[in-house]
């Protein structure tokens, strides 16, 4: 069953949304030379704080932490520790949620530590947050679930090819309806699988995070032993974005993004819907 929101529902989800990009704007600044993973875990601590908001990561099936920091070639669930110093040169994807009276906001991006980044570095986070973009693009009244994983899938393949040879779309993972849970029906991979059939049709109210990996080799990955780490098989670094969005009567509304999503969305020729909270 696929949780469909009302307009006041997704106004609070837009508030929790906002809490979500203090975080990434804080974490984002935060993530320098010499700052361990725990430092950034601390800030996203503060913002919460700050804003009145609850945690929907700290406890989560036992995660020990408030944000996910998932350095080079971990793609997701990374745990914040004081033993992984960030270095010149890194890149860190960082995971960060948030809950207003009762609703969730959920949000990834990449970010590039200190300089001397290799341009196929540069371009993995770009076509992985492109990719998102273009699937949030796809969220309109009357298409279907798939329609969002085709257009991530189809933006990833027509790029051109990195010096490794191929960018891994990771397969264990993707996206996920949101609201009154973090992570609810349905189910939304990155890439096309027949056996998955069209999936729901998308209509206002449905709220889902969009959420691409991609790594510079494989799709495939493995867990360390804490039971949350997820690395590549082939230790290629990979790039994390998300966004939540709900899909109202008047077009998408990135929960998450400052402006709503509004610039990006207009790259595509899609205007976002009007914030509630404007």
């Amino acid at each position: 069953m696929v949780e469909i929101k009302t307009a006041e529902q997704i106004a609070k989800m837009r508030e929790a949304g906002l809490v979500v990009a203090a975080i990434h704007a804080a974490t984002r600044e935060a993530a320098v030379p010499g700052a361990t993973t725990k430092d950034l875990d601390e800030v996203a601590r503060k913002v919460i704080a700050e804003h009145g908001a609850k945690s929907n990561f700290l406890g989560y099936g036992g995660f020990p932490a408030t944000i996910c920091t998932s350095v080079n070639e971990v793609v997701v669930h990374g745990i914040p520790d004081e033993k992984t110093v960030l270095k010149d040169g890194d890149i860190i994807s960082i995971d960060a949620g948030a809950i207003v009276g009762g609703w969730h906001g959920d949000a990834a991006f990449t970010a590039f530590v200190g300089t001397g980044h290799a341009p196929e570095l540069i371009e993995l986070s770009r076509v992985t947050e492109e990719s998102m973009w273009a699937g949030i693009a796809a969220v309109k009244n009357g298409n279907r679930l798939v329609d969002i994983s085709k257009a991530i899938e189809g933006y990833i393949r027509r790029q051109p090819r990195p010096a490794t040879g191929k960018y891994g779309i990771i397969e264990d993972y993707g996206g996920h309806g949101i609201g009154s849970e973090m992570h609810m029906d349905p189910h939304l991979l990155n890439y096309v699988s027949r056996k998955r059939g069209k999936g729901p049709k998308l209509v206002p109210g449905f709220c889902i995070a969009i959420e691409p990996m991609v790594s510079l080799g494989t799709a495939r990955t493995h867990v360390l032993e804490d039971d949350w780490t997820v690395l590549t098989d082939d230790m290629s670094w990979s790039s994390h974005w998300e966004h939540s969005v709900a899909l109202t009567e008047e077009g998408p509304l990135v929960l998450t993004a400052v402006d709503g999503g509004k610039a990006k969305l207009a790259e595509y020729g899609v205007t976002a819907a009007p914030d509630p909270l404007a």
